[in-house]
């Protein structure tokens, strides 16, 4: 089975502009100007209703093994950034249980 490729961010553009009957230049502004503010406003959190959250979380410091040689080693606490998903997303592509 072959996996389906993920649509590049022409495709995406292009799809936006005939959905909404705007140009292709006024979608790819609008495109990286939703990126430009999720960067910005991520420290505080950002939502893009029904499709989920951007946040950063703070990770704890952790024992961990180097896998080359079997050493236990800490690993230092840091800042990470993750994504939310929506419930109503994971209910429309995975269908509710």
């Amino acid at each position: 089975m072959a996996a389906a490729k993920s649509m590049t961010k022409g495709q995406i553009v292009d799809h936006l502009a005939k959905k909404t009957g705007t140009t292709k230049k006024v979608s790819t502004m609008f495109i990286e100007e939703l990126v430009a503010l999720s960067y910005k406003e991520a420290k505080k959190s950002f939502v893009i209703p029904g499709l989920g959250k951007l946040v950063v979380a703070q990770r704890k410091k952790r024992q961990g093994r180097n896998p080359a040689t079997g050493a236990i080693i800490t690993i230092p606490a840091k800042k990470v950034l993750k994504f939310r998903i929506a419930k109503a997303a994971k209910d429309s592509i995975l269908g509710k249980k």
